[in-house]
């Protein structure tokens, strides 16, 4: 396929707003709210819910994923050089830390009254998003659960200072081929998990025994390795913004994410999550960047889902815990007709957006403004 390059110069090719990354962004958190809800919290039961439990299955990692790639891509694309490293860290904890800490009180609070034990040990790694470095599952998840992807967050930003001067060093020409060693490595580190990572006891949860958590911290959890998706985003940008992307629309770009997704949800665990499973999405990102700067059309554009773009890190950090204390309402043993049960997932749904206003409107958005200049609502996760 031939290339088509935009004829914009580079700086006066880079749009205000990205308003279609900032609709995916919802499109990504809702994937996440959808795997813990049919597949964790088993909210819809019998045959319907364990369809629904399997047609969600890599939802969580896809989500996340998808997350990691575009908080490289949308870092590159907003960066501005002279910006000095502090004043970058100093925006990007603002963005991130207030509404960890507020869920991270809610979450601590909300055990305190339910029958977990949790000690101080567990969750205190929470508190500096140190979490994801520990391969202990018992304290990657304490506290708020989800938290655990800012512990990789954070550490992209603090590399992000030193990784773009390196990869704005790279001839456009070598582009695609940095982007493939990036890939390749993906592929080797899922398979290193998968084939060298060995005796390790074997989790004890339906579908993940052949497997120990030592496996999954290497490919899932832990913030080196998920840096790969990172560096991907950041490659992204510069294929575009240099005019080496191949565009290939983004209907197909969408078509080719969820060929992947189907894909990564037929292999096993350790290869179908993680940095190999990402590298489906990559394309829509770029693609989707593209219509922005170009103009084209695009459905996710509107205002209706600009907001649901802008509420879905609060989106993010609330859904858990609401899904968590609804199913402990409910009862590890109630079952409903399948209407009804979908209801209430429609129900935990209404109710984690509606919290997710008021995260953003009482925390998020003015703790970003008191920091600096607000960033663009088509940031990453964060």
């Amino acid at each position: 396929m031939r290339e088509r390059r935009a004829s914009l110069p580079i700086e006066n090719a880079r749009p205000d707003r990205l308003d279609t990354l900032t609709g995916l962004r919802f499109v990504a958190a809702l994937l996440v709210f959808l795997y813990h809800s049919f597949r964790e919290q088993h909210l819809v039961t019998g045959g319907t819910g364990s369809w629904l439990a399997s047609m969600v299955d890599r939802g969580g990692s896809y989500g996340v994923g998808f997350f990691f790639v575009l908080s490289g891509y949308v870092l590159t694309w907003s960066f501005r050089p002279g910006t000095p490293s502090g004043l970058f860290l100093r925006r990007r904890l603002g963005k991130i830390f207030p509404n960890h800490l507020v869920t991270l009180i809610a979450a601590l609070a909300l055990a305190a009254t339910g029958s977990a034990a949790l000690t101080t040990t567990d969750w205190l790694p929470s508190l500096g998003l140190l979490q994801s470095w520990w391969a202990d599952p018992v304290v990657t998840s304490a506290g708020n659960p989800v938290s655990w992807s800012l512990s990789c967050e954070l550490f992209f930003y603090l590399c992000f200072p030193l990784l773009l001067p390196l990869i704005n060093r790279i001839p456009p020409r070598l582009l695609w081929t940095a982007t493939a060693v990036v890939a390749g490595l993906c592929a080797v580190l899922a398979l290193a998990a998968r084939y060298l990572v060995t005796d390790q006891p074997p989790l004890p949860y339906p579908g993940f025994e052949s497997m120990s958590f030592d496996q999954v911290w290497v490919v899932y959890y832990f913030p080196p390795s998920r840096l790969l998706e990172f560096v991907l985003g950041i490659l992204l940008a510069r294929l575009v913004l240099t005019g080496r992307w191949v565009r290939i629309g983004m209907l197909p770009a969408a078509a080719l994410a969820l060929v992947g997704y189907a894909v990564s949800s037929e292999s096993a665990y350790l290869l179908g999550v993680g940095g190999l499973a990402t590298l489906w999405v990559a394309p829509l990102i770029a693609e989707a960047a593209t219509a922005d700067r170009l103009g084209s059309p695009s459905a996710l554009r509107g205002r209706v889902w600009r907001r649901l773009g802008e509420l879905s890190f609060a989106f993010y950090m609330v859904h858990y815990l609401v899904l968590t204390e609804l199913r402990r309402a409910l009862g590890e043993q109630w079952t409903a007709p399948v209407p009804v049960e979908l209801l209430v997932a429609l129900l935990a749904l209404a109710v984690s957006l509606a919290l997710a206003w008021v995260l953003y409107e009482a925390v998020e958005r003015p703790v970003t403004a008191r920091v600096g200049r607000r960033l663009r609502p088509a940031g990453a996760l964060t």
